[in-house]
């Protein structure tokens, strides 16, 4: 079993009762459309496609479902893939956890903060996820969107090593 399936199944499982905010579609679709996003920009050099896509499937789980770095790393485990694969999977999750405490601003400047920091693959699934998340904040609440606007775009502004490709997309979604 792949690591990116296996990725798919505990993400399923874990978001299965959740919804997504405007549209009320299982939660799942926006997982598997960051993952789908992120495997058309596949060629990582220092990791491989399926540690990636694996990862853009769980990107939400520490946040939204209870997970820990350490239960993920348990429920990874269960497949035959080397270790050193599941930690670049559960340390690319922790890197896209957006745990930070504090009022918004300081929740985002924080998360700001961290990405500039996340290796190029890890800022490509955040590409990904906003191109995911864009289109329905700016039909379904355009009040919400002017302050998700301003700040992903500053989010972008930091995320110098992601995939160039998906950044210019996300760039142009976000200055609409």
């Amino acid at each position: 079993m792949s690591l990116a399936y296996k990725a798919m199944m505990i993400a399923r499982h874990a978001h299965k009762e959740q919804r997504r905010k405007y549209t009320n579609a299982p939660y799942t679709d926006h997982l598997s459309e960051v993952a789908g996003i992120v495997a058309t920009v596949t060629d990582f050099d220092c990791i491989g496609a399926d540690a990636v896509i694996a990862t853009a499937w769980l990107h939400d789980i520490i946040e939204d479902c209870g997970y820990t770095c350490t239960s993920l790393w348990s429920a990874l485990s269960q497949t035959e893939t080397p270790v050193t694969h599941i930690d670049q999977v559960v340390r690319g999750v922790h890197w896209l956890s957006d745990t930070e405490k504090g009022n918004r601003e300081t929740r985002k400047r924080l998360s700001r903060e961290r990405l500039a920091k996340a290796p190029g693959w890890v800022q490509t699934i955040k590409c990904a996820d906003l191109i995911s998340n864009t289109g329905s904040i700016v039909q379904f609440d355009p009040a919400f969107a002017k302050t998700y606007l301003k700040e992903k775009q500053l989010l972008l502004e930091v995320m110098t090593k992601a995939d160039r490709r998906l950044w210019d997309v996300a760039n142009e979604l976000l200055l609409r």
